[in-house]
């Protein structure tokens, strides 16, 4: 089943103020920022647009090369201000990969796959075409998240 469009989804909001809203930063809850630098930098190789710490506080965020406006923040366990019982409870949902994930685009999953299959990371899918349109694998960032790649299938 395909969501046909409506005109709502359909309407000119350039004169509306929130025509101008696009999506910023989005954040990455992780264990070791250092790790995670290998994976998302070394392994896919994105670029760290802001490295800086206070105290404890790191501020970490990279970009792809196709996104270089979207900012993903590597975020630290407890970082943000919380109760030691829901840094416990954050870490123990990290841990089992229950903080959600990413889904990346690209042009060649299965050559993708194969790229970041030979820097170590940890496999959960090969690629395999998928019922909703897309061929797409599935990998675990060094904390835990879920991280797949997405190509289109060819229509035919």
């Amino acid at each position: 089943m395909t969501h046909a469009l409506n005109e709502k989804d359909t309407m000119d909001t350039t004169r509306s103020p929130t025509g101008s809203i696009a999506l910023a930063n989005c954040f990455v809850t992780v264990d070791d920022p250092e790790a995670a630098l290998g994976f998302y930098r070394d392994a896919l190789g994105f670029v760290v647009v802001t490295d800086v710490s206070h105290g404890d506080y790191r501020w970490l965020t990279l970009s792809t090369t196709q996104q270089p406006e979207l900012e993903i923040v590597i975020n630290q366990v407890g970082s943000t201000p919380m109760s030691e019982e829901d840094r416990e409870a954050q870490a123990d949902f990290l841990a089992k990969g229950l903080l959600g994930g990413l889904i990346f685009s690209c042009d060649d999953v299965d050559a993708l796959f194969e790229h970041v299959q030979a820097t170590g990371a940890e496999v959960l899918q090969e690629p395999a075409d998928q019922f909703y349109g897309v061929r797409d694998c599935a990998f675990r960032d060094p904390a835990g998240n879920l991280v797949r790649f997405k190509t289109p299938l060819q229509q035919g």
